[in-house]
């Protein structure tokens, strides 16, 4: 039989209620002592918070729980406070000791004890368990009040009881949560000051599901756009918060095939099948009490995700050969670059899988659909490869200009989302020996991203074309790199124009089309002529340009 799990309370001394001096305190109600004496509640370890001008009543209290439970270990701990009234005060001394106090949830469970204390105490301890600071239940003790008729006597331990509390916000407060919040999401962005305002609501999206609930989560986008490292970013503040314990276990689920698919993710028994020498636990038994990560899962075949169903909403499973089920606590989040609605329809996806997968869906959009990032991306790799190599490399200012320039401009394809980023700033770093990046070794990268992207650009001959016709070092005019067709002009205005100013303004429309403000349309238009300037006002340089034919940016 396993040993039963520790069971640890942090109470505050009672210097009022737990203050009973003669022998008569055998017969009084004390919460200190009466939550160490509750049958249903054996508790192991005290930890027992008491102000210094009561140590006397705290080394009398440890000694009456050591005769009234002798299993229960008490440690004092002193705890002192200027204003017991004082939100902010109180908040804090119980913060600190929060965050100093060594929890070990995979040993030990953990209570926090309301009843003594001021109110102003009991509402800090409540809400420092309620964001897992302490990552306990909390517990109220209170006297035994029998009716007026009963002829049995009140019992002196008192009752027990969890509670649920609904407090208001306290404004001395709001500054503090709201930096634990910021930080977490910060966390889930690797630290990177990320610009593009819909990514940053996404993420604080994710962050305030990922603190609050355990249900799977399915991260969608395409390939390099940073699933899995957000998956671990999400492993990473859940354990901060004691959600979990357990480890983070990932795989690619494109890499399963066949009974190495079940045996990976299930286990096996000895014998199974031919080449099973031994046992194998599975990824999902190791995942236990952590985290499972799925990257690609719309690859699963439909055996393995029925048992996957299964595994999700009871918790257990059948290992292959095995004639038992076995029991797996983990939570799930899902990866996928795949439509799984296409899936399911095409007979490829089971429907009640993805019903149960898709309850937090969270879509990750592509590097190249937010270009503001990737300056702050760039400075990450950079630091990244610092970390790596044990040297830093940093651009020259015209080598920077020169890279952002092009990174920025719709030439840029970025058809493999942040490794393509992470893999050019490692070439760069590579071969800049001397520390610093010159404006010859980034042409070099740029000409050899170019080529990499060649077949998406070949898809478009026009482009290619136009392309090859000027010389190496000149700039491309941004019609000439339109991965998507003209946009058509509103009205009859093409009709009217020349084929060189109808080009230049069909794909400005489309810019304009695709971008959620004047802002971001003049940024990614005149990405290239705005690193060289001071003052950017791209904004009113296109609405003069809409306007020399008529349009307004609405309008379109």
């Amino acid at each position: 039989m396993p040993s039963r799990r520790k069971l640890v309370a942090i109470s505050m001394l009672g210097t009022t209620l737990d203050n009973v001096m003669n022998e008569q305190r055998w017969q009084r109600w004390r919460p200190t002592l009466s939550l160490c004496q509750q049958p249903e509640l054996k508790i192991d370890r005290l930890e027992l918070l008491y102000p210094r001008f009561a140590y006397a009543l705290a080394e009398r209290t440890t000694k009456d729980i050591e005769r009234a439970s002798p299993h229960t270990a008490v440690r004092l701990h002193q705890h002192d406070q200027k204003d017991p009234w004082d939100f902010e005060e109180v908040y804090t001394k119980l913060d600190d000791f929060a965050r100093g106090y060594r929890f070990d949830p995979d040993k030990e469970d953990y209570l926090v004890h309301i009843t003594t204390g001021t109110h102003v105490a009991q509402i800090c301890l409540f809400l420092l368990t309620q964001v897992r600071r302490f990552p306990a239940k909390l517990v109220q003790t209170s006297p035994d009040r029998p009716s007026r008729n009963s002829k049995t006597p009140a019992d002196p331990r008192g009752i027990v009881k969890v509670i649920d509390l609904d407090l208001s916000r306290y404004d001395s407060l709001a500054v503090r949560f709201a930096a634990d919040v910021k930080s977490r999401v910060a966390g889930l962005k690797s630290g990177i000051d990320t610009r593009n305002a819909a990514f940053n609501t996404l993420i604080t999206d994710i962050e305030h599901v990922a603190a609050h609930s355990l249900d799977p989560i399915l991260l969608t986008g395409p390939t390099g756009a940073g699933k899995s490292q957000l998956a671990k970013r999400i492993y990473e503040l859940r354990h901060h918060l004691h959600l979990i314990n357990g480890p983070l276990v990932e795989v690619n689920c494109a890499t399963l095939r066949g009974d190495g698919a079940m045996s990976t993710l299930f286990g096996h028994r000895k014998g199974a099948f031919t080449g099973a020498a031994a046992d194998r636990p599975g990824l999902l038994r190791a995942s236990d009490g952590g985290m499972l990560f799925l990257d690609e899962i719309g690859e699963l075949g439909l055996d393995e995700q029925a048992m996957l169903l299964r595994a999700i909403e009871h918790k257990t499973f059948l290992p292959l050969g095995a004639d038992a089920e076995v029991s797996s606590s983990f939570t799930l989040i899902a990866g996928t670059n795949r439509d799984l609605a296409s899936r399911v329809a095409s007979g490829h996806f089971r429907e009640d899988l993805l019903a149960r997968i898709n309850l937090w869906t969270f879509t990750l959009p592509s590097l190249a659909d937010r270009r503001e990032d990737i300056e702050p991306n760039l400075d990450y790799e950079l630091d990244q490869f610092a970390r790596r190599a044990q040297r830093a490399v940093r651009f020259t200012t015209e080598a920077r200009d020169a890279y952002l320039a092009f990174a920025l401009s719709p030439t840029a394809t970025w058809s493999g989302n942040f490794r393509d980023l992470s893999a050019s700033v490692t070439r760069l770093c590579t071969l800049s020996s001397s520390g610093r990046i010159s404006v010859e070794t980034v042409q070099q990268e740029i000409q050899r991203l170019q080529r990499q992207w060649a077949p998406t650009a070949a898809n478009h001959p026009a482009s290619a074309s136009a392309t090859a016709a000027l010389p190496a070092h000149a700039a491309l005019p941004d019609a000439l790199h339109a991965s998507t067709p003209p946009s058509p002009l509103p009205g009859t205005l093409s009709a009217d124009l020349d084929d060189f100013d109808r080009v230049q303004l069909e794909h400005v429309v489309r810019i304009c089309r695709q971008s959620r403000s004047l802002s971001e349309a003049g940024r990614t238009l005149f990405a290239a002529s705005r690193t060289k300037k001071r003052v950017r006002n791209d904004a009113d340089r296109l609405k003069k340009y809409l306007a020399r034919f008529e349009l307004a940016f609405t309008d379109l």
